[in-house]
C-alpha cells in the first residue's frame, strides 16, 4: 500500500437483513433526506415573517408534498440516470431499469423530477410555485449530505488519483491505487456548505421574493457539483466528454460538469428575475400579482 493511502473502512452496505429484505444505507439516506428535509420545512413555513404575507403550505399540505417530492426524486433520479449515464446498456437489457437496487441515480434527475412533483402539487393545491421551489431549495442540501455519505459507505464513485494526498483513500473496488475521497468533498461542497449559504440567504432575505433562493441553490449546486468533478473520477462507460487533459487540474469535461450547466444558467435567470419583481416587507400581505409567483 502507498505511504500515504487511508485503508477503507469496510462497512457492510446492507445495515440489516429481514428474510429476503435488506435495509441498505443507500436507502436510509434517501429517507434521512427526505424526513429531515420536511421536518425543516416546517420550521420554515411557522416563520411567518419569512414570507411576507404570501400564501405558504400547511403542515398538512407539506406531508402530502412530502410525497410528492419522494416519487419525484425516485423516478426522475433512476431516470435521468438511465439517459445520461447508461443508456446503451439500458437499451441493450431494458429490465435492468427497474433494478434500482442495484444502483444507478442521477441527482440532475432526480432534481427535474422533484421539480415536476413540486410544480403538479403547487398547482393542485392553489399555492404559489416558485415559493414551493425556495422551500424545497433550502431543504434539498440536506438529502444531499446524507447521500453522498452513503455513496462514500458504498464504495462507489470515488474520486480520481491521488497517489501523494495524505487523506487519499483505497477503495475496495477502485483498485491499489490511492484515490481523492470525493465523495465527502461533496457532502461537504454540495451538503454542509450549499446548505450554509442559503440558510444565510433565508436568514437575510426570506421567502418574500419568490425565486431567489431556488436560484441561489441553482447556482450554488452547480459551482459547487463542477468544483468537485474535477477531483472525481468520470464514470468508466463515459470518461471524459471532451477536453482531455486540458484542466490544469487534470482531466477534462464531465457529465457532471454538462448537466450543471443548464442549472447555472436557470439559477441565475431565476435571481435575475426575482430581482426585477417587488419584495414584500415582513408581514405585508401580498397584491394577487404576488400570491400567485
Amino acid at each position: 500500500m502507498p505511504l500515504f493511502a487511508i485503508p477503507f473502512p469496510m462497512i457492510d452496505p446492507v445495515i440489516v437483513t429481514i428474510g429476503p429484505f435488506a435495509i441498505r444505507w443507500y436507502a436510509l439516506a434517501y429517507v434521512a433526506g427526505l424526513v429531515g428535509g420536511w421536518l425543516y420545512a416546517r420550521c420554515l413555513v411557522a416563520g411567518e415573517a419569512l414570507w411576507g404575507g404570501l400564501k405558504r403550505p400547511t403542515a398538512a399540505e407539506l406531508d402530502d408534498m412530502l410525497v410528492y417530492v419522494a416519487f419525484g426524486v425516485v423516478l426522475g433520479g433512476r431516470l435521468g440516470y438511465v439517459l445520461f449515464y447508461n443508456f446503451a446498456e439500458f437499451l441493450t437489457h431494458p429490465l435492468e431499469i427497474f433494478a434500482v437496487w442495484k444502483g444507478g441515480m442521477s441527482f440532475h434527475g432526480g432534481l427535474t423530477g422533484a421539480a415536476v412533483a413540486i410544480w403538479l402539487f403547487a398547482r393542485s393545491r392553489g399555492l404559489p410555485v416558485l415559493s414551493l421551489f425556495d422551500l424545497a431549495a433550502t431543504v434539498a442540501p440536506i438529502g444531499l449530505f446524507f447521500g453522498r455519505i452513503a455513496n462514500f459507505i458504498n464504495g462507489e464513485l470515488w474520486g480520481r488519483a491521488a497517489p501523494d494526498v495524505p487523506w487519499a483513500v483505497v477503495f475496495p473496488n477502485g483498485g491499489p491505487v490511492p484515490r481523492h475521497p470525493s465523495q465527502l468533498y461533496e457532502a461537504f461542497a454540495e451538503g454542509l456548505v450549499l446548505f450554509g449559504v442559503v440558510a444565510v440567504a433565508v436568514r437575510l432575505l426570506g421567502f418574500r421574493r419568490p425565486g431567489t433562493i431556488a436560484g441561489i441553490f441553482g447556482v450554488g449546486y452547480a459551482l459547487a457539483r463542477s468544483v468537485c468533478e474535477f477531483f472525481r473520477e468520470p464514470d468508466p462507460q463515459l470518461g471524459f466528454l471532451f477536453g482531455a487533459g486540458v484542466s490544469a487540474l487534470g482531466g477534462g469535461v464531465t457529465m457532471g460538469m454538462v448537466l450543471s450547466l443548464p442549472l447555472l444558467i436557470a439559477g441565475l435567470a431565476l435571481i435575475l428575475a426575482a430581482r426585477a419583481g417587488r419584495t414584500l416587507p415582513k408581514g405585508e400581505a401580498p397584491s394577487r400579482g404576488d400570491a400567485a409567483a
